[in-house]
């Protein structure tokens, strides 16, 4: 496994193996790895003949500068897990290396079609900019065949579907697909996020309450209206000591819009466990 820290080194070792017609497999990161990101890196590897991963804590995409210092980062760590997955290329950069100094201080415009409007978007304005301006720069450089996505990040997978079949349409990024692959729970039930590092024992016990709260309501959904579910829901977990829900919102799959109907429905989470935020979502 080779561990590049420069554009041009990538685009030369990737160059190779286009010579050779091979396949190439990514997955973007940003690093403090877990068993969710394996997942993805083992399919990657299985789907094709090279596996590249960035891990790259992207600074665009933080609105919250707080935030952005206390991400967990341990390169050394995640390096021997995915060396240990069979990964061939892992690409580490800088921010100076990814981005020119003005194109960390402007944002970056993208036509989202409404999808960065509501839930995350709402939220943390401009993070979905960021988003897309750091994997739209990973697919350039990279130019894989599949690139695999946790549907963990509900809203994220529907924007990069979105940006790729807007942007391949104008003859981006060639024929890669976009492989949604499955969220990784703990055997408690809770969802793998880097952002769990930083829960203590105790909070990660509290936060089991999230996942068991959603698994629920999916059979309070088979007695009860959209907006009845909506409030049981952010009632149950709000009742639960540590923890407070930022927004529940039940959406259509497709165009993340809320709605009052459960065909197609997405219910999309965000919680506070002290001062980590978590993020959740179960389809109906």
């Amino acid at each position: 496994m080779q561990i590049i820290s420069t554009k041009q080194e990538l685009t030369n070792q990737l160059a190779v193996c286009v010579r050779q017609n091979k396949t190439i497999g990514f997955v973007p990161t940003m690093g403090a790895l877990h068993q969710g990101h394996a997942s993805l890196v083992r399919r990657a590897c299985e789907d094709n003949d090279v596996c590249v991963v960035s891990v790259f804590v992207n600074p665009t995409q933080f609105n919250n500068k707080e935030d952005l210092l206390k991400y967990p980062r341990n390169i050394q760590k995640d390096a021997e897990l995915l060396a240990d997955l069979g990964v061939h290329f892992v690409f580490a950069p800088t921010p100076e290396e990814m981005y020119s100094q003005e194109e960390m201080e402007q944002e970056f415009a993208f036509d989202f079609a409404g999808l960065d409007q509501v839930m995350e978007g709402k939220m943390r304005p401009g993070h979905f900019n960021g988003v897309v301006q750091v994997v739209s720069r990973l697919f350039d450089l990279v130019q894989p065949t599949r690139a695999y996505f946790g549907e963990k990040d509900f809203q994220q997978l529907a924007i990069i579907h979105h940006m790729v079949e807007r942007s391949s349409m104008a003859g981006r990024f060639g024929d890669l697909k976009i492989i949604d692959c499955p969220i990784v729970r703990e055997k408690n039930g809770l969802a793998m996020s880097s952002r769990n590092e930083r829960l203590s024992e105790d909070e990660r016990e509290t936060a089991v309450a999230i996942s068991r709260t959603l698994f629920a309501s999916l059979e309070w959904a088979k007695m009860a209206t959209v907006k009845e579910v909506q409030q049981r829901v952010i009632d149950t977990i709000n009742a639960v000591d540590g923890l407070e829900v930022e927004y529940y919102d039940i959406v259509d799959k497709n165009t993340l819009q809320p709605t009052d109907k459960w065909e197609n429905a997405v219910g999309c989470i965000t919680v506070y466990c002290g001062p980590v935020r978590l993020i959740d979502n179960i389809r109906y």
